[in-house]
């Protein structure tokens, strides 16, 4: 099923344009002075060899999966998937944007298990294989906006977040969910060092609050392009938050749990005056060192000196979800 939309939130053959990257999360770790010192650190017990070693080896294949394509709306163009597979931010699979694709076979995304639990009537732990085996996936078509003001659109196929929720029965105590990546320094070798995976503490963790989780757009992907999700897009699954910032799309996900209180968020963590809990896209609200009025949109042709196109308050999705920020002053939720 497609989520419906009105006809302007859709780019048009006109919005689309080849992309260039507008700033790298680099910078970050620059400005937090976890730059070009820290990445040169001198290797401890190794650990900077594991991603130079065996390159040659493939990734995990992917295959097709059972899923209802979604129509593509009149106008809409796909970001090419050998661009959407090799231009990548998974700092745990290496920093520059070519090195999750490269680094790929490190991650065995089969098997894997998911817990649902924390303020729930029924916690369970889900066999993600045995669901993409046994399931008819929905396919939905989604713009992807990166905090680094370059964007995507992208045909995911999954499950519904707030299904999944519901399953689990939440009690009257859950007020966010949390999320937490896969924590094996072996197969997402970013997260051996801080030097090696941009000065984050592992694991990878992310959260919503419980309304923004239960909206439809809300999406765990498993494919991408009618095939299992390769691991540089965060195999075998991956939260999708179109209206949001890509930081909050956690990827390779292990855990989720719902809480009681605003659960902390990498990001947030590393940088809380640049990474808000909530992250939504406002082209109004800028980054405190670059612009978020416009974007670069990767499609055809080469990846630098692309035209811009105009950010869209909410991604383009303020119909679906403005009214869960009434009240709010965005400015103060970047």
């Amino acid at each position: 099923m497609l989520i419906k939309r009105r006809s302007s939130h859709h780019p048009t053959e006109q919005d689309v344009t080849p992309e260039a990257v507008y700033q790298d999360r680099r910078l970050i770790l620059k400005g937090l002075g976890l730059g070009a010192a820290t990445l040169a650190f001198p290797a401890q017990a190794g650990v900077l060899d594991l991603f130079s070693a065996d390159k040659s080896a493939p990734a995990a294949s992917t295959r097709p999966l059972n899923i209802r394509a979604a129509a593509r709306p009149e106008g809409v163009i796909l970001t090419p998937e050998e661009k959407a597979t090799t231009h990548n931010n998974f700092y745990e699979l290496g920093t520059d944007k070519g090195d999750p694709a490269r680094n790929a076979h490190y991650l065995k995304p089969e098997p894997w298990q998911l817990r649902v639990e924390g303020e729930v009537a029924k916690p369970f732990t889900l066999d993600v294989w045995d669901l993409l085996n046994k399931t008819e996936l929905e396919e939905r078509i989604y713009r992807l906006r990166c905090v680094e003001a370059w964007s995507m659109v992208l045909p995911w196929s999954g499950i519904s977040l707030a299904e999944l929720i519901r399953r689990a029965e939440p009690t009257s105590r859950a007020k966010f969910v949390a999320f937490e990546t896969l924590y094996d320094p072996e197969q997402l070798p970013g997260q051996a060092s801080r030097s090696l995976g941009g000065g984050i503490d592992y694991p990878y963790v992310e959260g919503l609050r419980i309304d923004e989780a239960m909206n439809p757009l809300s999406f765990l992907a498993m494919g991408l392009y009618g095939k299992t999700l390769p691991a540089q897009n965060g195999a075998p699954i991956r939260l999708v938050v179109p209206w949001k910032y890509g930081f909050k799309s956690i990827k390779s996900i292990v855990s989720i749990r719902l809480v009681e209180e605003m659960p902390p968020t990498t990001w947030n963590l590393l940088a809380s005056n640049e990474y808000g809990f909530y992250a939504n896209v406002n082209p109004e609200v800028d980054h405190p060192r670059w612009s978020q009025a416009s974007e670069r949109f990767i499609g055809e042709g080469g990846i630098f000196g692309a035209k811009r196109q105009p950010t869209l308050m909410f991604n383009g999705y303020a119909d679906e979800v403005a009214s869960l920020y009434q009240g709010m002053d965005l400015r103060q939720w970047y």
